[in-house]
């Protein structure tokens, strides 16, 4: 086990450059499945859960290689079950269930593991491929599924009770492309990972439109070829390099990112008076100490992504000022509030809603990180804060940010990676 000491006080200045999406990567290799050709798949992230893809694609029989974000896979003949062993480890696994079963016409997929943040079914996931006429039982803690007489074209709809399924988009979508007839998704996410990975598909050969709305189109074929892809930027990790900049930089420059991906974190920000500028793949924020609080709501694509709620968390601290901040996602995901009151953070959580008032000085304080995203919050905190931090269960933030100790450390921040 390791975890993070930091140094607070130090500012931070600098350019960094943003690693390949892990949401797109994720079922992008998975996808690699639907097809017996070599795929080769650039900018991948270097995190425990592409390895752990990497892994599961290797037991279910496809020759995988990796090298400097580079991943090819040749998947000639696989198997049709994933072991629990894996899968335990990493929620997203559950993407491989679509293109087992659109390759394999069955699969059996345990339950997946992953981090604790409140009730995540896969309900929507099993609903679709039912929808295209796969019969699926969950029996002893997997997920069992048939269709023998081969998958069928149809209209369904994903729209669940706190927006779309990401997972379950890319899954019925993967599934579909190799299904008879023309499938239909109604309330389908939007999220640009589903597009980036909609785009890997039709390089494979599948017919798709509608990619980015909530109404996306296949026409299923009879197999998809192997292609080349480029994972696109990670609008997650961007928006942590944001709020990082807006709490405690003397200017900020992102490289290798998207804009257009991420209008709502953006406006949010300019919204509090913080100073950004914009080119077609690159963001300046600069500080501002006048700063105004903020509301804001978490929402589906193209809203605040749950995803970022813990970093707003963390500079509205940061923010002489109050700001509210309302979960409809994963309304029990507040886990990192506790630990940042230790470190003085004046926070009232009331339900899915925390009211933060901001100004006070954080004081470094052991903390412990409770999932992804999280942890790179009391990362952001711990960095502002005076004296030291330890951060416990740093194998949190490497699930979903390549190289972040370093990369902060080259903007200035003085933190080091130790031995619990």
């Amino acid at each position: 086990m390791e975890k993070l000491i930091v140094h607070g006080g130090t500012t931070l200045k600098g350019r960094v450059t943003i690693s390949g999406s892990k949401n797109s990567s994720l079922p992008i290799l998975a996808a690699t499945l639907l097809t017996k050709d070599v795929c080769t798949i650039r900018r991948v992230p270097d995190l425990s859960d592409t390895n752990y893809m990497t892994l599961i694609l290797a037991e279910l029989g496809a020759e995988v290689e990796r090298a400097s974000g580079v991943v090819v896979v040749e998947a000639k003949k696989i198997k049709s079950t994933a072991p629990y062993d894996l899968v335990r480890k990493m929620r997203a696994s559950i993407c491989v269930l679509g293109p087992l079963t659109g390759r394999l016409k069955k699969a059996s997929v345990s339950l997946p593991g992953g981090c604790v943040i409140g009730d995540r079914p896969v309900d929507l996931h099993l609903k679709g491929l039912e929808g295209l006429g796969a019969i699926v039982t969950v029996d002893g803690g997997d997920i069992v599924v048939n269709a023998k007489k081969g998958l069928k074209g149809s209209e369904i709809n994903l729209m669940g009770k706190h927006g779309s399924t990401v997972l379950g988009t890319d899954n019925v979508m993967m599934a579909a492309t190799l299904a008879k007839g023309t499938t239909i998704i109604e309330g389908a996410a939007a999220e640009p990972e589903v597009e980036d990975l909609a785009n890997f598909l039709i390089a494979m050969g599948a017919k798709i439109e509608g990619a980015g709305t909530h109404r996306i189109v296949i026409e299923g074929v009879k197999e998809l070829h192997g292609a080349e892809h480029t994972v696109i930027p990670d609008r997650i990790e961007a928006g942590t390099f944001l709020c990082a900049g807006a709490m405690m930089s003397d200017g900020l420059t992102l490289d290798r990112v998207v804009p257009g991906h991420m209008k709502a974190v953006l406006q949010t920000l300019e919204r509090c008076g913080f100073p950004i500028q914009t080119t077609k793949n690159t963001i300046t924020i600069k500080p501002n100490p006048d700063a105004k609080g903020f509301d804001l709501t978490t929402q589906c694509y193209p809203g605040i992504p749950t995803d970022m709620q813990a970093q707003f968390c963390a500079l509205a601290c940061a923010i002489n000022d109050t700001s509210t901040i309302t979960e409809t996602i994963f309304p029990q995901r507040f886990m990192h509030v506790a630990e940042m009151k230790r470190m003085g953070a004046n926070i009232d959580l009331q339900n899915a809603t925390a009211r933060i008032r901001g100004g006070n000085a954080l004081k470094g304080a052991p903390v412990m990180a409770s999932d992804l995203r999280a942890s790179a919050a009391l990362v952001l905190a711990a960095i502002k804060a005076t004296g030291r931090t330890d951060i416990l269960r740093l194998y949190h933030i490497d699930r979903g940010y390549e190289h972040l100790d370093d990369k902060l450390s080259d903007l200035g921040a003085n933190l080091e990676r130790v031995k619990e």
